[in-house]
This record gives structure tokens, C-alpha cells and sequence, in this order.
């Protein structure tokens, strides 16, 4: 009989050899959770080797706009390269030709001083003048005591 009443008059149970997988199901929902929440909070991949500051360390908008050269003089809108005389188009297109948008400079410490000053300038005639850098965060020097 395929659902028949059990004839014998014992309360036991029979055992299952089956696996109960509602509990990886939740830990799988859960990774998931995880995964789409910190997957927008990698921005920037793009290696640099940024010099130290001391200072106080501003509030990061949500979505910051970085432009980075690099030790070859290469630059990065973000993650792309982009060519010296199309810095201008790649930033309007990034800030949705919004100039009052604080853009992130990051220069690798190897860069010159008039290589770092030339792309400051081309920033300032494309009509960005809010421009952050940025820096390494260390820790100030103690002065030794007398």
C-alpha cells in the first residue's frame, strides 16, 4: 500500500538518509547579501604608489571621480587611460559635464613636480577647480623630547 497507516503501535520515528540543506541554502542567501552590497565599494584598481600625509582625512563623496598619473605620466579617469588631449572629453563624460564636481588627484611619487603642475593646469583649463589630493594616511612625527 503506496501511503498506508502504520500498523505497528510505536511512536518512533523513522530515520532519513537524506541531507537537509535549508540550512545552505541560508548561508548561501546570506553570502549573497554580502556580495552585492561590497561589490560597489571596490572603486579603483589601478596600482599607485601614493606618498604620506598627516593630515586630517576628509568625508569620501559615494561616488568620487579619480584622476590618476602615473609613474610612466600615464593618466586614469577612474580606471581608464586616457590620452593627455582627451582628459577633457573623458571628465566631462564622467562628471556629466558638471565642473562644480570635486575630482581626486592621485600621482604616484615617482611623478615630477612639472609633470604633477602641468596635469593641475590642464584640470584648471577644462574648468575644474575643485581638486582634492590624495595621500597615504601615517602618522605625524613626534618631536624628540629636549
Amino acid at each position: 500500500m503506496a501511503g498506508g497507516i502504520r500498523e505497528s503501535g510505536d511512536d518512533e520515528l523513522d530515520e532519513q538518509h537524506e541531507i537537509n540543506v535549508t540550512p545552505f541554502i541560508d548561508v548561501m542567501l546570506v553570502l549573497l547579501i554580502i556580495f552585492m552590497v561590497a561589490a560597489p565599494l571596490a572603486t579603483v584598481d589601478v596600482n599607485v604608489d601614493l606618498p604620506g600625509s598627516t593630515a586630517t582625512p576628509q568625508p569620501r563623496p559615494e561616488q568620487p571621480i579619480y584622476v590618476t598619473l602615473r609613474d610612466d605620466l600615464s593618466i586614469n579617469v577612474g580606471n581608464d587611460v586616457v590620452a593627455p588631449e582627451a582628459l577633457t572629453a573623458a571628465l566631462e563624460t564622467a562628471t556629466d559635464d558638471d565642473r562644480e564636481q570635486r575630482l581626486f588627484l592621485r600621482a604616484d611619487q615617482a611623478v615630477p613636480y612639472g609633470d604633477l603642475m602641468t596635469l593641475l593646469n590642464d584640470l584648471r583649463a577644462s574648468g575644474y577647480l575643485k581638486i582634492a589630493l590624495v595621500g597615504l594616511e601615517t602618522l605625524p612625527a613626534t618631536e624628540p623630547a629636549p
